[in-house]
């Protein structure tokens, strides 16, 4: 193994940090090495505020896809919320359908086979909406490169959104909306959101319109938590923030799914790492045992008992 060392920051900045965090030079020079240069910074890293988290519609097509999901709910129409059989795409799933379920009825959701259909939109998922009678498939953590299973579905009158945190080709579907901060024509602050981050971004601005603040949708914050940790992403920027508010409300008030699983654990206080080697497994193994549905199923069930 190769170890590539970063170059020492100037000494005098890291003194001051030192001074000003009143902190031992060695913990200042590792925080310089994490690129946490300022008394700011270590502020954000050490104090998470919703106040970091960004405006939804900086994302690109945000808009667009408001649009669209207001007009489906205007119009009675019926929405298919589909996502892959992982921990992100049943988290965004849930997270997103439970969501929807707030103001409308007309919300089901759709996990792939793992088997049978493999990773991402699929055809099956297709015919199945317009066998159905749904008009528009909101896709979480897939569809970036979905390019002839979107056009597929036009054909069939069917319209995406697509919520995506992959690295895009170098086509975008032409969906009606693709949200994906890893599009090289997005500006939006932070591109290292997980599925399930993207979705929440999605909920977020639909609330915008319904007078909701950033703290009407802690209450989701268990399942994009346990997206993050899932999915490893990196632990700074806005996933920081949405992990760790999300991590108090696994410990203090979790919906009932993920209550249960921690039942079944017997821990009282559960870290970010027991996210990611407790509660991720046992929702992975759904998809992986019989079908991914049943970890949509369960983190949307209302009832305890």
């Amino acid at each position: 193994m190769r170890w590539t060392l970063k170059p020492l920051p100037d000494k005098e900045k890291i003194e001051k940090l030192a001074q000003d965090l009143q902190v031992d030079l060695t913990i200042a020079n590792v925080l310089f090495q994490r690129n946490i240069e300022t008394f700011e910074d270590a502020k954000n890293f050490f104090r998470p505020s919703l106040d970091a988290i960004h405006d939804p519609f900086l994302m690109k097509d945000m808009d667009a896809a408001v649009a669209r999901i207001e007009t489906a709910i205007a119009n009675n129409e019926n929405i298919l919320v589909y996502g892959d059989y992982d921990v992100d795409g049943t988290t965004s799933v849930s997270l997103v359908a439970s969501y929807l379920k707030t103001i409308t009825p007309n919300i089901a959701t759709y996990i792939p086979d793992r088997y049978a259909e493999g990773y991402g939109v699929s055809y099956l998922g297709i015919d199945f909406a317009h066998d159905n009678g749904f008009s528009l498939i909101i896709a979480l953590d897939c569809g970036i490169k979905a390019i002839e299973k979107v056009a597929y579905a036009s054909e069939k009158n069917i319209d995406f959104i697509i919520c995506d945190h992959h690295k895009p080709g170098p086509e975008i579907p032409k969906a009606v909306a693709v949200l994906n901060a890893k599009r090289e024509d997005c500006t939006y602050p932070f591109d290292e959101l997980c599925g399930c981050g993207v979705g929440f971004k999605l909920i977020q601005a639909l609330g915008v319109s319904r007078n909701q603040t950033i703290e009407d949708f802690v209450p989701y914050l268990d399942l994009v938590a346990t997206a993050i940790a899932a999915d490893i992403v990196p632990m700074n920027g806005e996933n920081r923030v949405l992990a760790y508010y999300g991590l108090q409300v696994i410990n203090q008030n979790p919906r009932n799914g993920i209550k249960a699983i921690i039942h079944q654990t017997k821990k009282t206080v559960l870290t970010i790492t027991d996210v990611v080697f407790i509660i991720a497994p046992r929702i992975n193994a759904a998809g992986r045992i019989k079908h991914g549905n049943y970890a949509v199923e369960l983190l949307t069930e209302m009832d305890f008992d």
